[in-house]
C-alpha cells in the first residue's frame, strides 16, 4: 500500500519508521526535511509540499502539533483537502478539538474522500516499540482500509464506530485524567514530603500497592525525582490539551473542575518558562505551593 504521511515530530517519526519496516511505501512531507533523511534512508520518498504526498485515491497520514497545523496541511495551497478525493483517505492520527474533526471530516466528504480519527495514547519509546494504543473512529470502508496501517504501529486498535469526533473525545477524556493523575501523585509526594517523608518512597509504596499501573509507575518515577527533561510530551502540548478538553466541554455546559484547575497548573507553568519541559512538570506547582525543595 502506498502512503501519504505528514509530520515527523517524536511520534510521527517513529510512527513512519515502522509502516516502512511493515512493509508500506511511504512518501513523506515534514515542515523541516531533515527529519525525514532517517526514513529516506530505510526506502521513503520526501516530497516538497503535502499535497504532493497524495494518490488521489490512497491513504495520507497525518501526525501534526495541534488543530492550526492540521488545517494548514489539509485547507494550505499546497494542502491534501483538493487532491485527496473520489474514495482517498485522511487518516488524522493528532490530538485535535472533536469540532476540528467535524469540519474536515465533512470537508473531505464534499470531495468524495473519507476522514478517520485515530489519535493515540502512548508516548515516543511507545511509538517506537510499536505498543501505541490506538482509537479509530470514521466510516466503516475507511476504517477497515486502514486497519492493517495502524496495526503496523500500535499494539490495539480500538473500533469507535462512524462518528470521527469519538475518537477526539476519548483521547482528550484519557489525556484529561492523566493530567488529573499527576497533580493527584504530586500532590500526595508533596504531602508525605512536608511530613517527613520522601517522595521516592511516597511514590514506591503506592505504586507497587495500591496503584500498580504504567501509567502511576512511570509519571511517579518522573515526578518524585522531579526529572522533567528531555520532554517526552512537552508541557506546552498538555496546556493544549486541556484547552481543548474544557472548550469541548463548554460547548455541552459541561462544568469540568479538575480541568480548570490542571489549565490553570499547566498555564503557570508555561508562564515561568516551563513549556519545553514534560508535562510531569506540572507537578512543580503542588510543590511551589508547599515552599518544598525541588520546586524551581
Amino acid at each position: 500500500m502506498q502512503i501519504g504521511f505528514i509530520g515527523l515530530g517524536s511520534m510521527g517519526l517513529p510512527m513512519a519508521s515502522n509502516l516502512l519496516k511493515a512493509g508500506f511505501q511511504l512518501k513523506v512531507w515534514n515542515r523541516s526535511p531533515a527529519r525525514a533523511q532517517e526514513l529516506v534512508k530505510l526506502g521513503a520518498t520526501l516530497v516538497e509540499h503535502p499535497a504532493d504526498t497524495v494518490d488521489p485515491q490512497g491513504v495520507v497520514i497525518s501526525m501534526v502539533a495541534d488543530d492550526a497545523a492540521l488545517r494548514a496541511v489539509v485547507l494550505g495551497e499546497h494542502g491534501i483537502g483538493q487532491r485527496l478525493r473520489d474514495g482517498g483517505i485522511h487518516l488524522s492520527m493528532s490530538t485535535i478539538d472533536p469540532q476540528t474533526t467535524r469540519e474536515l471530516a465533512a470537508l473531505h466528504a464534499a470531495q468524495a474522500a473519507r476522514y478517520v480519527a485515530a489519535p493515540v495514547f502512548g508516548r515516543p519509546d511507545a511509538a517506537a516499540a510499536r505498543m501505541l494504543f490506538v482509537l479509530c473512529a470514521g466510516p466503516q470502508a475507511a476504517r477497515q482500509a486502514v486497519q492493517p496501517a495502524l496495526e503496523a504501529m500500535g499494539q490495539r486498535v480500538f473500533d469507535l464506530g462512524d462518528d470521527a469526533a469519538a475518537a477526539n473525545v476519548l483521547k482528550l477524556s484519557g489525556n484529561f485524567m492523566i493530567l488529573g493523575i499527576i497533580e493527584a501523585m504530586a500532590e500526595a509526594m508533596s504531602f508525605g514530603e512536608r511530613q517527613g517523608v520522601p517522595r521516592e518512597r511516597t511514590a514506591e509504596v503506592l505504586t507497587q500497592s495500591l496503584f500498580p499501573a504504567p501509567i502511576f509507575v512511570n509519571y511517579g518515577k518522573q515526578i518524585a525525582a522531579h526529572s522533567y527533561a528531555p520532554a517526552r510530551f512537552k508541557l506546552a502540548l498538555g496546556l493544549k490539551d486541556a484547552d481543548l478538553v474544557l472548550a469541548a466541554a463548554r460547548r455541552v455546559a459541561l462544568p469540568m473542575p479538575l480541568a480548570q484547575l490542571m489549565q490553570g497548573r499547566l498555564l503557570s507553568a508555561v508562564a515561568k518558562g516551563r513549556g519545553e519541559l514534560d508535562w510531569t512538570a506540572a507537578a512543580l506547582g503542588a510543590s511551589e505551593d508547599g515552599a518544598l525543595p525541588g520546586a524551581r
